[in-house]
This record gives structure tokens, sequence and C-alpha cells, in this order.
């Protein structure tokens, strides 16, 4: 295998977009550029400078008939959730190019390949304290299901990591993915409710927003193409991060992700 260095990534990473947006487009599925990747290209066009992943939004309608069709398509981009597929590890859904292999955070984490994330935003109550509880169970079963899947020496003094390695054989009497699973049912425990608000319960941004952000979508440039975007763009990410437009102080101007990605040579001309 053949490592893939970053501005590779970026390619491929692109010509995934680019995949799921024609897809998308075709079967009439709302989609939209979301979080770091919605900011990059309100506030610089393409990538935030120190950015190296992609993000989708759906609402769980969209997302739902996605998940359905997308991979009726004879192409090596796969979609992959909990939901489809109970191996899979993240409560979210990927695209990924399976002529690529991607280990996060190295090659004693998981087994993946290149890929896009398509976050679902599901009914949020409209009470916050109930909004609240929710967001607090969501990051429970995600701490859980971090140390029951912890492949690595724990951070820390001695003490904590005696505490961390005590937990992660109570929480292996619990079957792979169980916490996940916990998430995704957490994320539709208002499917079937008529809400003003709707929020990410298998992501990492504890907020809501109105859904009327989505009445209409805009094209916005992004890497010298336009994707979707809701018109209420401005609003939903005020939602999500106050003044986005304020670049963060220089020492935060990295990247959260860790990773090792590798293109199988002999699957390349594919």
């Amino acid at each position: 295998m053949r490592r893939i260095e970053l501005e590779e990534l970026k390619q491929i990473q692109m010509q995934i977009l680019d995949e799921v947006a024609a897809f998308c487009e075709k079967e009439n599925i709302r989609y939209w550029l979301d979080s770091g990747t919605l900011i990059g290209a309100v506030r610089h066009k393409g990538y935030i400078p120190w950015d190296d992943d992609i993000d989708l939004g759906m609402l769980r309608p969209d997302f739902d008939r996605f998940m359905a069709t997308f991979n009726r398509e004879n192409s090596p981009y796969q979609f992959r959730s909990y939901e489809s597929d109970k191996t899979f590890p993240y409560a979210y859904g990927k695209v990924l190019d399976t002529r690529t292999v991607l280990y996060e955070p190295d090659k004693n984490g998981e087994k993946l390949s290149v890929n896009i994330d398509i976050f679902v935003f599901d009914n949020a109550p409209d009470d916050d304290k109930i909004l609240k509880k929710m967001y607090d169970k969501r990051d429970k079963y995600r701490a859980r299901n971090a140390v029951q899947a912890l492949r690595h020496k724990p951070r820390g003094n001695a003490l904590r990591r005696v505490f961390i390695y005590l937990c992660k054989g109570v929480l292996k009497l619990f079957p792979r993915n169980h916490f996940i699973g916990k998430m995704v049912k957490n994320s539709k425990k208002y499917a079937d409710v008529s809400t003003a608000r709707v929020g990410n319960f298998t992501g990492f941004i504890r907020t809501s927003c109105d859904r009327r952000v989505f009445d209409d979508f805009v094209k916005l440039e992004f890497e010298g193409k336009k994707y979707n975007a809701p018109a209420g763009y401005d609003e939903w990410l005020r939602a999500f991060y106050g003044d986005y437009m304020q670049l963060p102080p220089e020492e935060k101007r990295v990247s959260h992700h860790q990773f090792e990605a590798y293109r199988e040579e002999e699957k390349e001309n594919v």
C-alpha cells in the first residue's frame, strides 16, 4: 500500500463529495455542507486551512432515504452507518472510498477508508431542559463507548489509568457498539413528535436550531465548485459556533483528527 498524504487525501474527499452531491441531486435528497465544511465555504471558499475532513448534514427523512438507496449504485463509494451495519463504530454515517484504507488514529485503531461524514439531524425537544438531558445521555454513551473500545494505554496518572482499566473491564460485558446503539436510539426519541427545532444527537455539538433554516437552499463555493447550504446558513452557524467569522487563536488552528491513510495499489486503476 502507498501512503496518502494530505493533498491527495483532500482530492479523494472531494471526489466522494462530488459523487454524493450528484446522487442527492438526482434523487431529490436534501443535503448541505455542514460544520467546519460550511464555515470553510463561507469564510474561505474551501477547506479551513488547518482542516482535513468534509462534513455534510441531512434531516432524518433524507438521511434514511440516502441510507436505503446510495449503495445500490455499482460504485467504489459506499455508505456505512450503525443503522445499516451494527459493526460500524460510529453513530453517524460515512461515505467511504473502498479503494483506500484509513486507520483512526493509527494501525492499532479502527480500520476504515478515506471518507466524508454524513451527520443526521433529528427532531429536538422544544424544552431546553429536556434537550440538555438528551445531550447529556449522548455524551455519556459516547464516553462509555470510547472506554469500551480503548486499544491504547490511557492518558493521565496511575490512579486515572487504573480507574479506566476497571471501567473497561465492566464495559466489556456489553456487546461491541452497544452504546453506539444507545446513542442512535436517543437521537430518534422525538422522531414521531412535531418540533420546531432539530439537533445533532449523534455528533459532537450541543445545541439546536429552528428547522425553518432548511426551507430553502443556496449554492456556496467550496474548492472551486458549488454545493448546497441552508438559505439560513448564517443563523445555522451562529447557533452552533457563535461568531464563526472570527478566526480562532493561532494555537488552535490545528487539525483535531488523527489517522493514517493508504491507497491499495492493485485497486488504484479500478
